[in-house]
């Protein structure tokens, strides 16, 4: 048998042992403003904005949720949930497509668990797990330097940042990982010497998910179902909405749940189904650039496990272990810049910290200390560590059509989130 499948199923059961019945687990208190130092008449401005982006025909809806520690404190729905074919209001419980958010969310907190178990180290070349997978070379001198687990999580590996799907598909077919991991391998471009600059790349995240399977013999979105979604009770979160029924909720249907993204070539949107093309047509959906689904309370519950060292906590902060995701030394280091890296790229590990794509922050969170993603689709989370705040900011941008822009918008949000905290 796989080591790590014998371990696992050690874990599962300890696991068992522990679990806490009176804890209900996927599930954050809604509380006031004000019991947790915040200005409740300046965080309302956030209705303003938000709706003025609606207005503005920028996003058709939206969902915010507001974490302060273990709370959220703010939770509301904007605008329509669909608007072709038919119009749905939105709901806060409505899911959506994450996109890039999935990097942070699914693929980053599963592959930071193999570091802590012992499984991966972030200094390991590429090639250790993927065979044939070549250096960077320099054009001048014909040196050679291996790319690392830690160039992938940081976006330091120089990695082309995207392949044409419908090309890729013409070429060698659909639902082909297989090859997309060899295509990766042998032949993307290596962009610059890894270590030394950004470049933002969904096949980083891709040949992640690869490691990850490896090293696991599990598929990705089944390790990061049960050992990162279940582990935390998210009743609404998972990849394949069409066809998954999380154990924690037989009855719910996930698919009627989920906000509908871009029109497609047949007149209709996606609903259900993952929009980024790469996912979808080459990796099936089980990717670990995009493909999960997810709505505003389950992510805030994971953004508390992660601002509470890897794990929830009770009402008086102590740590509730059967809902550990990461230790506490693995989240400072997924938070922080890597020092082997160029000071410049302001990447931490599967996070941006101060890159160019650090908007979302917005003008007053301290950039020292907050970490966030963004998805294509318009979806966005931000937390900082420091005040223990975080926000949770769902579009769907591309519905009817990918027109609609969130990038103004998110910071805004972030900066009245932010000077409505008191203390």
């Amino acid at each position: 048998m796989n080591i790590f499948k014998m371990k696992k199923l050690l874990t599962v059961t300890v696991a068992v042992a522990l679990a806490v019945p009176a804890f209900a687990q996927g599930a954050l208190k809604l509380d006031s403003p004000e019991r947790h130092g915040m200005n409740s008449e300046k965080l309302a401005q956030v209705d303003r904005v938000i709706n003025d982006a609606i207005a503005a025909k920028e996003i058709p809806g939206a969902v915010l949720s507001v974490v302060r520690g273990n709370d959220i404190v703010y939770l509301k729905s904007y605008g329509n949930k669909s608007v072709v074919p038919t119009v749905e209001p939105m709901t806060t419980e409505t899911m959506f497509d994450l996109a890039s958010v999935s990097k942070c969310v699914g693929t980053t907190l599963a592959f930071m668990q193999l570091i802590e178990n012992g499984y991966v180290r972030l200094t390991d070349n590429v090639d250790r797990y993927i065979p044939n997978f070549k250096p960077w070379t320099d054009p001048e001198s014909g040196e050679t330097v291996d790319i690392t687990v830690r160039d992938l999580l940081s976006h330091t590996s120089g990695l082309t940042p995207y392949i044409n799907a419908n090309t890729f598909v013409k070429e060698y077919g659909g639902n082909n990982p297989e090859k997309m991991e060899q295509y990766i391998a042998t032949e993307i471009k290596r962009n610059f010497r890894p270590g030394t600059d950004f470049m933002y790349s969904c096949l980083n995240f891709v040949t992640l998910q690869r490691i990850l399977e490896r090293v696991t013999g599990e598929k990705l979105y089944e390790y990061a179902q049960e050992h990162v979604f279940d582990v935390l009770g998210l009743k609404h979160t998972c990849y394949f909405p069409l066809i998954y029924t999380p154990a924690v909720d037989n009855s719910a249907e996930l698919a009627r749940l989920c906000a509908p993204t871009e029109v497609q070539s047949d007149g209709k949107p996606l609903v259900a189904q993952v929009h980024d093309p790469m996912a979808r047509m080459i990796m099936g959906g089980n990717s670990g650039n995009a493909g999960v689904f997810s709505n505003a309370e389950d992510l805030s519950v994971i953004c508390s496990a992660i601002m509470n060292n890897g794990c929830l906590v009770d009402k008086k902060g102590n740590a509730l272990e059967a809902t550990r995701i990461l230790s506490p030394a693995t989240v400072r280091l997924m938070a922080t810049i890597p020092s082997q890296n160029d000071p410049s790229v302001g990447r931490a590990l599967g996070w941006d910290k101060k890159s160019s794509h650090s908007g979302p922050r917005g003008d007053l969170f301290n950039p020292e200390t907050t970490i966030m993603h963004t998805g294509y689709t318009g979806t966005s989370v931000v937390i900082d560590m420091e005040s223990k705040t975080a926000i949770v900011l769902l579009t769907h941008r591309v519905h009817p059509e990918d027109k609609g822009g969130v990038g103004r918008l998110r910071a805004l949000v972030a900066n009245i989130v932010a000077g409505s905290i008191i203390h």
